[in-house]
Order: C-alpha cells, then sequence, then structure tokens
C-alpha cells in the first residue's frame, strides 16, 4: 500500500469518527476556531480602521478634486500634501484681519466650486441652551458626499432648515422635526435630518444651506449694535477641477503665488518630485505617519495568540484520541501498526485543524460585520469598507490547519504507543510525573522572564514577545505538578470539591492540557488589561485639571459690563435650580493694578503678580540651566516627585481660571478655601480675618512673606481712574505676611493666594465681583449645563458655568479592540475547554452513578471539575499575562525617558496598575460560568454505555 493510499485510508476514517462523535467533534472544531476567529477579526478589523491615503482625502475633500483656503501668509511656499506650507516672506505675519484673497480666481478654469463656512453660535435645546458649530454648506451636492452623508431624514433646503449630528441631538434632546433657535440671531431653525462625518462620530455640529444662518446673523449684527456680529472662522471651498484634468500641481502652484493653500487629491495620490516642490528644495519634507506600523504591544499579543491556538487545540486532540482509543485497538487487532494509529489521529487533527480555521475565518469575518457599528463607535469613525486581504486571511486559516495537525501530533505519539489491551480494555493506566520537568519548567520561565523584561528596557519587540511565550511555555510545563499539589488541599472540603481535586490531580494527563488552554487564553487578556489600565492610569497622573474636581464655577468671563455684580445675584440661584450644587458658596473678586486689561489695551492697562524669590529653593530645577544635565541624572520616580514640587508646580499648573492675568491672585475669604481648595483650616480662617493673605504655593515665601509687584499704568481711555492717578505709570513693590498652607495644597488649580478685600485696598489695587464656586454632588450633565445656561440667560446673561471634566479618554483603537476579543475569546475557550473536560470525565460520572450516587453528587462533582480546571487556568493565566504586560510599560518607560531627557517639563511617569476589577471577574466569573454550564449540561440519567470486551 502507498503513502498516498495509507493516508487516504487515515483521512476517511477520521472523517467517520467526526460525523459519528458529532458532539466531541464539534468541540475541537470550536476549540480551534475560537483563536483562529479572534485573529481574523483582530486582522480586518485592523486593516478597516486605518484609513487608506484615498480614504483620508475623500474625508476631507468628500468627492471634490481639492480644498483651497487662505491661511492669510501672503504667498506660499507648500508641500504636495498640502500639511506645511511657508510664506515666501518669512518674516512675514499672518494678517487676519487684513482683505480676505478672491479665492474663486485661483480655481483652475471650467472649475466648479461650493464655500464652506463656519461658526460657533448659542442654540435653544430642548433642556436649554447650549453653544455649537454651526457649518454653512451645501450637504445635498455630490461634492460633499464622503465628506459629510445623511443618516436619516432630509438634508436641509434654503432658509429655516439645519441638519444635525447624532451627538448633538443626543446632548440636547432634540430629533428630526424639532425646531432650534439661534440666540445670537433670533431666527428659528428647523432640523430636517441627521447628517453624520464619517472621519469624526463624535462631532457636535448643525449643517444649514449657504446663507441660511450667517448671512441674516450679520445682517442683524449691521442693523442692531446689541447683536454681535459672528465669529466667523476662513472660508473653504470644495472644487472640481475641469473635467478629466482635476487640480494639477501647475495650479497650485499658481495659487500658492497669491497665497492660497491648497490639497489636491491627485496631487496627494501621486506627488511630484522633489525637483518641482520649492518647499522640498529647502529640505522641507512630509511627516510619515507610523499608522501602518504594529506596535509592540499589538506584536507581543498577536504572538501569545498564536500560542494560544496551539495550547487551545492540543488537549482538544487529546480528549479525542482518548475517546477513540477503542477503536484505534480494533485497528492494531487488524494488522495495524503504530504508524497507522499515529496516521489516523493526525488525520483527525488534518481534518478537524480544516474545518475549524475555516469556520473560525468565515466567523471571524462575520463577527467583525456584524460588531461594525460598536467598533465604528469605539474608535470614532467609519469604516469606508471591511478591509479583507485574502493572503493574510488564507495564511491565518493555513495556520490554523497546521495547527490542528501539531496539536494532535503528542496526542498521536501517545496513542500509537498504548497496548491494544489497554486500548481495547478502555485503561488509561498510571505513569509517574517527571521530577525534571518541573525543575526545567521553573527555568524556562524565569529565563523567558529575564528575556521579555530586557526586550522591554531595550524597546525590542521580537524580545518582548519571544520571552513572552518562553515564560508561558515554562509556566505550562510546572502545570502537572501543580495538578498534582490540588489533591492535598482538599482534604476538608465537602465530598463533591474534594473528589474533584482528588480527580484533578490523579488524572492529570487529563486535567494539564485543560488547565493549560485556559491558562493560554486568560493569558491575554490580563496583558492587554494590565498595559490598558496602566495606561489609563498614566494619562491621569499627567492630566493637568483646570480646576479641582467636585466644584462648579460661576464666573463672568472677565465681562467688561459694569452690571456683573448686579447680575451675579439674580444668575446665582438659577445656577442652584439647575445644578446638583451642596454645602455652600464660595463667592470671590478679581483683583488687579492700574486700568482693567479686560478693558483696555495691554498697551496701557496695569500689571500685578507675585515675586519669585531668588534662590535654588524657589526655583524649578528642570527649567532653566542645567535641566537637561540634572534630567539625564533622573529616574522616572525622582522625576515624578520633582514634576509635583511647588517650584515646579508653578510652571505646570494653569493660570486664568479666576482672572485674566498670570498672578492667580483672587480676593475673598474662607468659603473659597474650604469649597474650592478643600483647604479646612481655623487657623487660616483667622488669617484672612485679620487681613494676612493666604498663600497656597510656598514657591513664592521668603521668611513667611510674600513680596508683590504692581505696576499701576492707567489708560486714557479709562478717564474716572486717570483722573484720580494722574502721570505716569508707577511700579510698587509691598512686603506680605501670609500664611503658609500645606505643600500639598500647591497643586490647586488656578489660586496660587487668597488675598482679603481689606488688603487688596490697602495696596491700592482695584476688585470687582467676579462669579462664585460651588461643591457639585456629580460631574454636571449636558442637560443640567443646557439648563443652567438657560435660567443665566433669563437672569440677565454674560455669565458662564464651567466644571472639571476630568481627563480626556485617548484610546488606542488597537488596544480598545484588543480587549473587546481577548475578553470574547476568553470566554469562548474557558467554556469550551471545560465542555471537553467534562466529556473526558464522562466514564467517571458513569461509574459514580453505578455505585448509587444520587444525580446531585454528578451535577455538584461536573461542575467543581470544571471550576478547578478553570480557576487553576485562571490563576496561572493571570501570572503569564502579567510577564508582557510588565515588559511592554518598561518599553513605554524607556520612550518616556527619552523624552523627558530630551525636554525636561515633560512627564517620564510610566507606572504598572493592576487591573483588579478584570482580574477579579476572570477569577470568580470564568469558574463560575464553567461550573455552572458544566452543571446545567451533565445528564441526571445513568447514560447506558457499551462493555470493552
Amino acid at each position: 500500500m502507498s503513502v498516498f493510499t495509507g493516508w487516504r485510508a487515515a483521512l476517511r476514517i477520521a472523517r467517520r469518527d467526526t460525523l459519528r462523535a458529532k458532539g466531541r467533534s464539534a468541540l475541537v472544531v470550536a476549540m480551534i476556531a475560537v483563536p483562529v476567529l479572534g485573529v481574523t477579526a483582530l486582522d480586518v478589523t485592523y486593516r478597516s480602521a486605518y484609513p487608506t491615503t484615498a480614504e483620508r482625502l475623500t474625508a476631507e475633500l468628500g468627492s471634490a478634486d481639492a480644498l483651497f483656503r487662505d491661511p492669510r501668509s501672503g504667498p506660499i511656499e507648500q508641500l504636495p500634501d498640502g500639511e506645511m506650507y511657508m510664506s515666501v516672506d518669512e518674516e512675514a505675519v499672518p494678517d487676519e484681519s487684513g482683505p480676505a484673497i478672491d479665492i474663486g480666481t485661483t480655481f483652475p478654469k471650467g472649475s466648479r466650486a461650493i464655500d464652506i463656512r463656519s461658526a460657533p453660535a448659542d442654540v435653544t435645546t430642548a433642556y436649554g441652551i447650549t453653544n455649537t458649530d454651526i457649518f454653512e454648506i451645501r450637504t445635498s451636492d455630490k461634492m460633499v458626499r464622503g465628506m459629510v452623508d445623511l443618516v436619516r431624514g432630509s438634508y436641509p433646503h434654503g432658509a429655516g432648515e439645519v441638519a444635525a449630528t447624532e451627538p448633538f441631538l443626543k446632548s440636547t434632546g432634540l430629533d428630526v422635526g424639532s425646531t432650534t433657535t439661534v440666540r445670537n440671531s433670533g431666527r428659528k431653525y428647523r432640523i430636517t435630518g441627521v447628517v453624520e462625518k464619517p472621519d469624526a462620530l463624535k462631532t457636535e455640529a448643525l449643517y444649514a444651506d449657504p446663507g441660511a444662518v450667517l448671512a441674516p446673523w450679520k445682517a442683524d449684527a449691521k442693523n442692531d449694535k446689541k447683536v454681535l456680529p459672528p465669529n466667523e472662522r476662513p472660508v473653504q471651498w470644495l472644487v472640481d477641477g475641469p473635467a478629466g484634468a482635476g487640480v494639477t500641481w501647475p495650479d497650485i502652484l499658481r495659487a500658492n503665488e497669491s497665497g492660497v493653500l491648497v490639497k489636491s487629491r491627485q496631487v496627494v495620490l501621486d506627488p511630484p518630485p522633489d525637483s518641482e516642490v520649492p518647499l522640498a528644495k529647502k529640505g522641507y519634507q512630509s511627516y510619515v505617519g507610523g499608522s501602518d506600523e504594529l506596535s509592540v504591544a499589538v506584536v507581543t499579543v498577536v504572538a501569545m495568540a498564536i500560542l494560544e491556538i496551539v495550547l487551545l487545540a492540543g488537549p482538544a486532540f487529546a480528549v479525542g484520541a482518548r475517546r477513540s482509543r477503542r477503536q484505534l485497538g480494533l485497528l492494531g487487532t487488524c494488522g495495524g501498526d503504530r504508524r497507522h494509529v499515529r496516521a489516523v489521529v493526525l488525520g483527525g487533527g488534518l481534518v478537524l485543524g480544516g474545518v475549524g480555521a475555516v469556520t473560525g475565518a468565515v466567523a471571524g469575518i462575520g463577527l467583525t460585520a456584524v460588531l461594525r457599528p460598536i467598533l465604528e463607535n469605539l474608535v470614532g469613525h467609519r469604516f469606508v469598507s471591511l478591509e479583507l486581504r485574502p493572503l493574510e486571511l488564507l495564511g491565518i486559516a493555513a495556520f490554523g490547519l497546521v495547527t490542528g495537525l501539531l496539536a494532535a501530533f503528542a496526542p498521536a505519539i501517545v496513542a500509537s504507543r498504548q497496548s491494544v489491551l489497554e486500548s481495547l480494555t478502555g485503561r488509561r493506566g498510571v505513569r509517574r510525573s517527571s521530577r525534571v520537568l518541573p525543575i526545567l519548567g521553573c527555568c524556562v520561565l524565569a529565563v523567558g522572564t529575564g528575556v521579555a523584561v530586557y526586550g522591554g528596557t531595550t524597546g525590542d519587540s521580537g524580545l518582548v514577545s519571544g520571552g513572552s511565550i518562553v515564560a508561558e511555555l515554562g509556566l505550562l510545563a510546572c502545570i502537572p505538578v501543580l495538578v498534582g499539589l490540588l489533591g492535598r488541599i482538599g482534604r476538608r472540603l465537602p465530598l463533591s470539591p474534594r473528589m474533584a481535586l482528588r480527580d484533578a490531580a490523579r488524572n492529570r494527563g487529563r486535567t494539564a492540557p485543560a488547565v493549560a488552554a485556559v491558562m493560554a487564553a486568560v493569558a491575554g487578556s490580563v496583558a492587554v488589561a494590565t498595559y490598558t489600565s496602566s495606561s489609563t492610569a498614566e494619562n491621569e497622573f499627567n492630566y493637568v485639571p483646570t480646576m479641582t474636581q467636585g466644584t462648579v464655577l460661576l464666573s463672568s468671563s472677565y465681562s467688561a459690563e459694569a452690571d456683573v455684580a448686579e447680575r451675579l445675584p439674580r444668575a446665582r440661584p438659577a445656577v442652584e435650580r439647575s445644578l446638583a450644587t451642596t454645602g455652600r458658596r464660595a463667592d470671590y473678586r478679581r483683583v488687579w493694578a492700574g486700568s482693567d486689561c479686560n478693558v483696555y489695551e495691554s498697551e496701557s492697562c496695569g500689571s500685578l503678580e507675585m515675586v519669585v524669590p531668588a534662590g535654588k529653593d524657589h526655583a524649578c530645577p528642570l527649567t532653566g540651566k542645567g535641566a537637561k544635565a540634572l534630567a539625564a541624572r533622573l529616574s522616572a520616580d525622582e522625576h515624578k516627585e520633582l514634576m509635583r514640587s511647588p517650584a515646579c508646580l508653578t510652571r505646570l499648573m494653569p493660570s486664568g481660571i479666576f482672572n485674566s492675568d498670570m498672578s492667580s491672585i483672587i480676593v475673598a475669604d474662607e468659603a473659597l478655601l474650604d469649597v474650592y481648595a478643600k483647604f479646612s483650616d481655623p487657623a487660616a480662617a483667622e488669617a484672612l480675618a485679620a487681613g494676612t493673605p493666604v498663600l497656597l504655593n510656598k514657591t513664592y515665601a521668603k521668611n513667611g512673606e510674600v513680596t508683590i509687584k504692581a505696576v499701576h499704568r492707567y489708560s486714557e481711555k479709562d478717564k474716572e481712574n486717570r483722573a484720580q492717578h494722574p502721570g505716569k505709570p508707577r511700579t510698587t513693590t509691598a512686603k506680605l505676611k501670609v500664611y503658609v498652607a500645606p505643600e500639598k495644597y500647591a497643586a490647586t488649580p488656578g489660586i496660587s493666594m487668597v488675598m482679603p478685600q481689606r488688603t487688596a485696598e490697602r495696596l491700592g489695587l482695584h476688585t470687582s465681583p467676579a462669579g462664585s464656586v460651588y461643591t457639585a454632588a456629580h460631574p454636571p450633565t449636558d442637560a443640567e449645563l443646557q439648563r443652567a445656561r438657560a435660567a443665566i440667560d433669563q437672569a440677565g446673561g454674560g455669565l458662564w458655568v464651567q466644571a472639571e471634566s476630568g481627563p480626556y479618554k485617548m484610546e488606542d483603537t488597537m488596544l480598545v479592540i484588543l480587549t473587546l476579543l481577548a475578553g470574547l475569546v476568553t470566554l469562548g475557550a474557558a467554556s469550551i475547554t471545560t465542555g471537553l473536560a467534562k466529556a473526558d470525565a464522562e466514564a467517571d460520572l458513569n461509574t459514580l452513578s453505578a455505585v448509587g450516587a444520587p444525580p446531585g453528587v454528578r451535577r455538584k462533582l461536573s461542575g467543581f471539575q470544571c471550576m478547578v480546571v478553570a480557576l487553576t487556568g485562571v490563576v496561572l493565566g493571570t501570572l503569564a499575562g502579567l510577564v508582557p504586560a510588565v515588559a511592554l510599560r518598561l518599553v513605554d518607560l524607556r520612550d518616556a525617558l527619552k523624552t523627558m531627557r530630551a525636554e525636561p517639563m515633560e512627564s517620564a511617569y510610566t507606572p504598572i496598575v493592576l487591573p483588579w476589577s478584570t482580574i477579579g471577574l476572570l477569577v470568580v466569573g470564568v469558574p463560575l460560568l464553567a461550573g455552572l454550564l458544566a452543571m446545567a449540561f451533565t445528564r441526571s440519567r445513568l447514560a447506558l454505555a457499551r462493555r470493552a470486551g
């Protein structure tokens, strides 16, 4: 018999065995298909989530050939991509107030163009008033397709109609058919449809036809001085070039001579040589992004996914081979030797691996299609299409097939070594565990961890992924010994869990592969979750708040109107009714010297500042001379301490929240310390009552005193104050005794010192009521803020409500996708693995019933058996997943230190934060789910079984 004939017979036997044991075969197929599904979905999503250059151009230009705009810089030179340009006169300053260029004269002859105009505006909502962007563009024009698309309803046509984005409708409580009023002009508009920007799905905006909103608004402002004109942005033009010609590079050069910047689809996709680009001749090059390159994190997780496929498929074929041992024994009685037994088992691997690979690939594509809307909302833009790369998908499927063969290899060898008698009688025999394997596993685990950590410190993605895989393999080798220890810890447990632990320890050949499969699935989830939680903690630490968390600010926004003091008392009850404020209110006043810079030009107004004393104790060592030399010697933790020192916080914390200048001095009483700074100190309250300022940042103090420098300059237009202070500007310095707050209050956003009113008057400073601060029960919602805006408007307007929104979540697209897919694969793999373990233990359950055990004991034993497998796998998987996560954070630390040593004020803080919620969910949820599934699918009655003899 030829080799091919032998394999044909083996494949035929494997196919028949697959069809005969449909349930077991389905589990084996699922074990291979689940990780293939995850990798396929990851590949398709990754390729679809990052748009190509042509797709990005469509999102920016629609179906037009080019976008023309005036940067107000005079004649310019630009690069072909339109992202970078420079004025021909390098000393020219952009003139925003100068006359606009007639851009239409720069279009190629025979072109068609539509303009894009926009401005922010206050509009009414279902709750109150909000501020949003209004775009005037003919959205029904075919040139806009791909840039702005209709989702539902109809396009706006003419005056009185607008279209809105879904986020705008969601935040305002409006819908198609609702009416909104542009407060600035008083005109009403009906919402006719919902549109979206495919490249920015979270945009909140309104769209109207040209001339529908801004032109009447400007006309009203011209006729009524109480109506402020729109703060209109520079006009842009979408241009369709002459048929068959488009907008060429010579067209762009001619437009550049007139000072017009052009982005042409044709030129970006097929740029001219550098010899024809004036700016390129000067050495300027376009920025080349790295979105097409896989990050170290993605490479590592994909490598672990490959190992996961192998580890998941292995126990599946091991169970299959054991369930078919009688059939393999019959093969031996018919003259088959070990070679034939191996061929049959490997044939099963080929058949089931092929079916699993194809099923996983197809299911992965289908899953991505089903989850596409969710994924698009997560990444914030539409996928132009599901990009399927046949070679990559074929490679993933082929790898699944090869994995099936490799996973069946070890069970094939084990099955071929069994004697015919053992196979026919169903006895598995007892084999002692290797004493060398655990020692070798510990060594491999240590070496793999060391390699991964070294790769993290050097930034080598190959070492990180390779070391992580080696460490996981080392932990894999230790599983049999760890499983053997389980039987010893169940001596005092109730019957079912005790039997489950002892069964796991006695049948290590069945338990260890199942534990390894769960471990592999959980390791990927833990690695992604740890990396994500650590990155989130880093972003939260680096975020500089504009206000104290949990507070709401009602401010006049430096209004120059004289009736602010009258409007504040009317606005405060409106805010208190609209927002969830708690506790008492803290009022504050602005303080300044000379003429108010909010009213008069900076050249003719005064200034106020606190003088930083001389000496290194009062200067931030991360700025100035020697900062880079110091940064080169600092560790990340040392740099973190310096960054949060009071001296460096003067550079880091924002100013201008309560005052328009940089002094961060406000006039208030002890209520503001309590409500805003969260500083409740009777001594500080007594100091303020006695006329002594409270200093929150000790950097400004020396020997308990602060130096205040004031320039009393009065504008000629400030007639009242100018009459009282004639003559030249005068500069005064005053030393004040201050109460210095503890060091932690130096991080209070926007305030460095709280000054009593009488102290400001003694120094000859001017003050004015500016606002109030409240404690909020929760961050204000969009609806609450809109209600507050409307209530303030009814009280006279001119005031604003602000709240701290917290750090913006900059989520990496691939990390979000990996987190979702890792969780899906973990749940599926754990369920299927425990199902296989249950199927393999069916004979033991039958024996239990034969000796009179009630059905409840069978169910409990089956449930606890699967819980033992799942819990052990989850714990080991958590340990295995921490290795790549820590190594990846070391890569980030290396990059952060490099950046910090170039720019010392850049943070190098790179924490490693364990995702305890995720780990807790895995430790509790996965074993509990596995146990409940096993109990649910365990039959109460004894199943009839054939005799072995």
